[in-house]
């Protein structure tokens, strides 16, 4: 079962899209998406405990001159990382499902 977090760190990546999905804009997307305020070093962080289970990639990109020259690390979510984030929003709705918390769509 993925933590809140790590889902968070997911459906960003996702958000953001494959190429684009590195540390600075996956954190503004959970802060814009999720109203959350994370460090980088929570996000580096789990995005390393991800990768560590295999449900994400990451890879170097080439040098941009607007990151002057510097290289960044990309992620991606794997093929079951999709899965396991599927399985988790699922439970999720499932558990939710009949109690009165206003969760269900109008």
């Amino acid at each position: 079962m993925l933590g809140e977090f790590e889902q968070l760190v997911m459906l960003a990546i996702l958000r953001v899209g494959e190429g684009d999905a590195y540390g600075i804009p996956i954190r503004d997307e959970i802060a814009r998406s999720a109203g959350r305020e994370p460090t980088l070093g929570a996000v580096y962080k789990t995005l390393a405990r991800l990768e560590d289970k295999g449900l994400v990639r990451s890879w170097t990109a080439d040098p941009t001159p607007l990151r002057g020259g510097r290289r960044k690390r990309c992620y991606s979510v794997s093929a079951s990382g999709r899965r396991e984030l599927r399985h988790g929003i699922a439970a999720l709705r499932r558990m939710a499902t009949g109690l009165d918390l206003g969760l269900e769509a109008p």
